[in-house]
């Protein structure tokens, strides 16, 4: 999310940061440039306004720091506005009520709320040790129904049946009190989504509020729709009184036009973003975090808090140990690493949560996706376990019937295997003293120009 938004902010915030000292025209033309970025990333008009006028404001006349240049406060000030428009934090949710505590989830059709419903439920299993019911009372679409069931059965909490020939008030009442009775922690009630707002489901809806008076109404909105997000946010919240927003799709959108204006139009916080397609891409959304990802600063604390939470702690061990005893790293070490990987989002998304990375090249960026990934794993998997212990013994013929196991070409065999011997090369360098600087060096020469040189570290 916010590449476009990034790419041109980068670029104008760039210009400034070298200033020694900032005067009204150079602000008021980065403010212009700044302005015309988040039009483009379709943030709605009075965000672009609001946050224009703020950063002016502070930043005319603006009493510089011994330690920061007059760029670098100017860019501290966008931040904190950016920070500002956002939510400035994150907001939990609140589940402090008589168990169980009531999550109403509510958005167009299309918006991703049925998968959200088994996101969140996740989420609250895993990370927040709570027990979980879903039910849905979406009496329009039998299929929404079922696929709530398979996505509970797939998270692992349980599912309330219901059926078509059930009112919706009736479906989320007896959902409710056969949590009270098994002492479940947490109810997420999925509710029917429409193509576009109306006053049937308004009035449906406000009746289901009514009944069930849910401690959470959440709304779910798609953030590819931009600034429209925050205008569909606006008219669920006139009819419901929403505590927050899920924000889905994001992995998709370039822009981040919806992330940027819903705060301000709604006055609701954007509790998470779903950030892909499985299960747990959930976030919760930090405005500080997202800012410094804007402004191409990175999100390492979303990183490391992904890697504690996704990261095979022992199986990473036993490939740390099996290298520091000298046993090899071999193609099946590799395959784990990837799958490791994977589980992150892939390479880009741990990528796009390190600082400056939206500076690699589109070529770098290419062969870093999820696509060069799933043919890695494919390759590999066509490999007999004597070929993937000693990758030596790969040559022609062997490569060939690789290849066409893998629906592959032999050269991109050969660029896998080059990549593994790369790798291999660089787990030998961890042994013994001064491993971890001779790793380092090693890395520098598989790196494109520019990255771990010029002002980065030195090896």
């Amino acid at each position: 999310m916010f590449e476009n938004l990034q790419e041109r902010l980068g670029k104008t915030l760039k210009n400034i940061s070298g200033r020694g000292r900032l005067t009204e025209d150079n602000i008021k033309d980065t403010l212009r440039e700044v302005r015309m970025a988040f039009l483009e990333a379709d943030v709605a008009l009075p965000v672009v306004r609001e946050f224009v006028k703020q950063v002016k404001e502070r930043a005319v006349g603006i009493e510089v720091t011994k330690s920061l240049s007059p760029g670098q406060v100017f860019i501290k000030i966008v931040r904190e506005e950016l920070e500002k428009a956002m939510g400035e934090a994150n907001e939990e949710l609140s589940l402090n009520a008589q168990p169980p505590a009531v999550v109403m989830m509510a958005g167009l059709q299309g918006a991703g709320k049925t998968t959200s419903v088994a996101k969140l439920a996740k989420f609250l299993k895993e990370r927040k040790k709570k027990s979980v019911l879903v039910v849905s009372a979406d009496v329009y679409r039998p299929a929404a129904i079922k696929q709530l069931e398979t996505l509970a059965d797939e998270v692992g909490v349980e599912f309330f049946p219901s059926d078509i020939s059930q009112q919706p008030v009736d479906i989320a009442k007896a959902a409710i009190s056969h949590a009270k009775k098994k002492f479940i922690d947490v109810v997420l009630v999925d509710t029917a989504g429409r193509l576009h707002v109306d006053n049937d489901m308004m009035d449906e809806i406000k009746n289901l509020h009514h009944a069930i008076n849910p401690i959470e109404t959440l709304f779910v909105v798609d953030a590819m729709t931009g600034q429209d997000a925050a205008n569909t946010a606006k008219a669920f919240d006139e009819a419901l009184p929403l505590t927050g927003v899920i924000l889905t799709k994001t992995d998709g959108d370039a822009r981040g036009g919806a992330a940027l204006s819903i705060r301000h139009i709604t006055g609701k916080p954007i509790k998470f973003m779903g950030v892909g397609e499985r299960t747990d891409a959930l976030e919760p959304f930090h405005p500080d975090r997202i800012a410094s990802r804007i402004l191409g600063m990175g999100d390492v604390l979303s990183l490391i808090e992904e890697v504690e939470m996704k990261v095979d702690k022992e199986q990473a061990a036993k490939v740390a140990e099996k290298v520091f005893k000298g046993d090899g790293f071999t193609l099946d070490d590799f395959a784990d690493q990837l799958k490791q990987m994977k589980s992150m989002g892939g390479m880009m998304s741990m990528l796009d949560k390190l600082p400056g990375m939206q500076n690699l090249p589109d070529a770098v960026k290419g062969q870093m996706g999820d696509k060069t990934f799933i043919q890695m794993e494919a390759i590999i998997s066509s490999m007999t376990k004597k070929e993937r212990a000693r990758p030596e013994i790969i040559k022609g013929s062997r490569k060939k019937r690789i290849a066409a196991g893998s629906g592959t070409q032999v050269q991109e065999i050969n660029k896998l295997l080059k990549q593994f011997t790369q790798m291999q090369k660089m787990m030998k360098k961890m042994k013994g003293k001064g491993g971890m600087m001779k790793m380092m060096r090693g890395m520098k020469g598989m790196l494109p120009p520019g990255m771990m040189g010029g002002g980065g570290p030195k090896f």
